[in-house]
């Protein structure tokens, strides 16, 4: 049997190695247009970052290697130009003579590959303009960026490998600017997995151009400006161009090869093409995707390896495998983090109209008590009829790849959430927890699907209705202090079964906590005292923030040139630091240890403070401001997010404090109209998510009296006032044109005409919306006011209860 395989790399090397050991006395002969028939194309941009040093480990087999082991006949240089299928032969062109022969084959195998994108954009051809796709491009652009030194590079394109190579050029000193005509980085994915990609941007220095094509390159001296849709220009001394790739078909389609819907090259369930005995494998073929049936492609080395293996056993003991197709699974390396996915988004999801779900998980690598724990955020997306897991996509620092297995095996397996949840790991502390973040992706999932609370995206929670909506907010006072959402209701979730009359019935309630487990708790509470209108904002406030951030990085690196050998006098400074190590804590942990440490320094000490909680790198800033503190460095390096503060000397720390969003009242007065003002401006503002103190001594007790309070015994002048005051809200009179009553009459009636609620009805409402109500301990003793005789869920306070709340607000009216 005389097999002929065009192309070599992942496909077509596999299946000749394959074919060798299955049948020793097959005819094998590789024709390769290049010099390399198995390389690392993959490591490529690690070679050029200097993390691989040595080249030749880049390439796996040489031909003399491949050839000496596996006895085939390895021709480069060698161009298949074109194929006869009736006759069973193709015509070769040997590059380096341009001689032309023919070839004749049993079976033929195509292993093309894939071809880089090139549009035609003005300019593209100018030099110092490269693509990175073989080993021959790899020198190029290694020999330019040894031997010229470059300073600024822009690299088009935000997929796989132009973050790739952005990282590796960072890595050796080289300004990198990214652009992308997307709206993210990575489009496969969904946006909010993206956006913790787009902030690490922003640490490592790194610029970012979002929603901005390339509309043309002009060269300018021995830099290249990059003109941008937006009208901006980038100077940069070389461009990378990783815009992407598309299946190299030229050679099947002239040969009258059944080209696919996907555009690449279309096989049968055993890898053949249209034409009997030509067969296909790797970049160029399309296959029905596993999830969805439809013709999809896959530019991965994993699955063109196994597709080399399947088709060599096909080929020599006939049409018995059958390949399924790849799920799509991939990773990168993204500076320090890790970015993988699997399976489909819930935009691919959306656009093909199938039925799905989704969660956000914020889970740690291992164990958050053991050492060096690294926070994640998975999402998965799934059927939520029978909880078939679809797809799964995960961010984060460490253990990334390994979830993502997990994720991968069960979705190509025909897996459900329920078996995520059943998921065997090996578990210690060191290396994960004992309720792992694929193990708890699976029971969120079905928490949703048994209806236990309704997730909420944070696209979704950013286009609610603030008219119909009632958002709540559960996390602690330092982590409320730090930031927050706007409109939102501070409640602690342990005191929530306390306050539940702060919380309405007749609006969809929105809860956030800082990662989710904390709002699905409150939902929970919630769903149980019959509020059914819930929903938890899927990932937390860390999800939400990233995704509502300014994703984009506009910077304009500077070409200046680099001045060598000049020496720094630098005079050392005595500073006396303490080292505080909160690595493995979640938020609010890090920063109740800034908290705790920072009395024991004295004005102008420092502490450093390593942390593995991402919000950290935030909230470190936020802090300082919100307590006066100075931030001298911050870094985060390979998620280890190291921060230098020094104490103020002009400040005294008075530890976290809620924002000064508060509203107070102090209500002196019991004139209906006074009465009416004061529960019109703090039902107003508590509408508005505000929360709100009013605070009733003397004459303002009468407002807040009971109608049917009870008979309660008095002294002599406690019957006295009780005698001379009103009895309660409805018996108040006008400050001005009363007329022995008939004023306050003509007011209600007025107000009854104009539809607005009379002064019983905002006292209920403030009730009903939380307001707190404080009745003067003091005013009472003074006034014969006994506390039975107040309404209910009046609190019974001093002038302290008071200044505290006020000292919190940034209102205060006397009434």
């Amino acid at each position: 049997m005389k097999y002929i395989i065009i192309g070599g790399v992942a496909g077509g090397a596999t299946t000749a190695a394959r074919l060798r050991r299955i049948d020793e006395n097959a005819e094998i002969i590789m024709l390769e247009k290049g010099p390399h028939i198995s390389y690392a194309n993959c490591g490529l941009p690690y070679y050029i970052g200097g993390v691989i040093k040595d080249r030749n480990k880049l390439l796996v087999q040489t031909p003399e290697s491949f050839n000496a082991r596996f006895n085939i006949d390895i021709r480069i240089y060698s161009e298949v130009i074109s194929i006869n299928s009736d006759e069973k032969s193709v015509s070769v062109k040997k590059i380096e003579t341009d001689e032309t022969y023919t070839e004749t084959y049993d079976k033929l195998i195509l292993s093309p590959g894939a071809s880089p994108i090139k549009p035609p954009i003005p300019g593209i051809n100018s030099p110092n303009i490269f693509t990175l796709r073989n080993v021959q491009d790899t020198d190029k652009i290694k020999a330019f960026v040894d031997d010229e030194h470059p300073r600024t590079a822009v690299v088009v394109g935000a997929g796989f490998i132009g973050l790739e190579m952005a990282e590796n050029l960072h890595l050796i000193g080289v300004k990198v600017t990214v652009v992308e005509a997307a709206s993210q980085v990575m489009n496969m994915m969904d946006s909010e997995i993206a956006a913790p990609l787009h902030q690490h941007f922003k640490e490592k220095n790194v610029g970012l151009f979002l929603e901005d094509a390339v509309k043309e390159f002009v060269p300018n001296g021995d830099l290249i400006d990059v003109h941008l849709s937006s009208e901006r220009v980038i100077s940069a001394d070389f461009v990378i161009l990783s815009i992407g790739v598309k299946p190299d078909t030229f050679l099947a389609k002239t040969a009258g090869i059944k080209i696919g819907d996907a555009g690449g090259i279309w096989v049968d369930e055993y890898l053949q093409t249209s034409k009997k005995d030509i067969y296909a494998v790797g970049d160029a073929i399309e296959f029905p995707h596993p999830i969805t049936g439809k013709p999809s492609l896959a530019f991965l080395a994993g699955p063109a390896n196994k597709q080399g293996r399947i088709l060599a056993d096909n080929m020599v003991y006939g049409h018995k495998r059958k390949y399924t197709g790849s799920i799509g699974t991939a990773i990168a390396k993204v500076f320090d983090l890790t970015a993988g996915i699997t399976g489909l988004t819930h935009r691919g999801l959306k656009a093909l109209g199938i039925k799905h779900e989704s969660t956000i998980v914020n889970a740690g690598s291992h164990a958050g008590y053991y050492p060096g724990a690294m926070q994640m955020i998975m999402k998965i997306s799934f059927d939520p009829v029978n909880g078939k897991l679809l797809g799964g996509q995960i961010v984060g620092y460490k253990g990334i790849d390994k979830r993502l297995d997990l994720l991968a095996t069960t979705i190509k397996n025909g897996g459900t959430i329920y078996d995520l949840q059943e998921i065997e790991h090996a578990y210690a502390p060191p290396f994960s927890s004992a309720k792992d973040p694929v193990n708890q992706a699976g029971f969120n999932a079905e928490n949703i699907i048994r209806g236990l609370f309704k997730p909420l995206s944070p696209f979704q929670f950013k286009k609610r209705s603030i008219k119909d909506s009632f958002v709540l907010d559960v996390r602690t006072a330092e982590e409320y202090a730090l930031n927050s959402i706007d409109g939102a209701l501070h409640l602690n979730v342990d005191d929530i079964r306390n306050h539940l009359n702060k919380i309405p019935k007749d609006k969809k309630v929105m809860i956030y906590c800082a990662a989710g487990l904390r709002g699905y708790v409150a939902a929970r509470i919630l769903r149980q005292h019959g509020y059914d209108d819930v929903y938890n904002l899927s990932g937390g406030l860390k999800v939400y923030k990233q995704a509502m951030a300014e994703q984009s990085n506009p910077i304009f690196f500077k070409n200046e040139v680099k001045i060598k050998n000049v020496e720094e006098t630098i005079i050392p400074i005595t500073v006396k630091k303490i080292e505080v190590d909160a690595c493995g804590l979640q938020c609010p942990g890090p920063i109740l240890k800034l908290k705790e440490n920072i009395d024991n320094l004295s004005d102008g000490d420092q502490m450093e403070v390593i942390a593995t909680d991402p919000g950290f790198f935030g909230d470190v800033e936020s802090w300082c401001k919100v307590t006066g503190n100075k931030l001298v460095t911050r870094e985060n390096n390979a998620g280890e997010i190291k921060a230098v503060i020094e104490k103020q000397k002009k400040e005294v720390f008075q530890g976290l404090q809620a924002p000064l969003d508060h509203k107070t009242i102090v209500v002196f007065s019991d004139d209906l109209d006074k009465a009416l003002a004061s529960f019109v401006i703090a039902n107003g503002a508590a509408s508005m998510g505000k929360r709100v103190t009013m605070f009733f001594t003397f004459w303002g007790l009468n407002v807040i009296k009971n109608a049917n309070k009870p008979k309660v015994k008095k002294d002599t002048m406690g019957n006295m006032f009780s005698k001379m005051m009103p009895g309660h809200a409805g018996e108040l009179s006008l400050s001005n044109m009363n007329m022995g009553g008939m004023g306050r009459l003509m007011m209600k009636w007025r107000m009854k005409d104009k539809h607005v609620d009379a002064l019983e009805t905002m006292i209920q409402v403030a009730q009903e919306s939380g307001i707190n109500m404080i009745a003067c301990q003091m005013s009472m003793d003074i006034m014969g006011v006994d506390k039975e005789e107040l309404l209910e869920g009046v609190h019974i306070g001093g002038v302290a209860n008071y200044l505290e709340e006020a000292e919190q607000s940034n209102l205060n009216l006397f009434i």
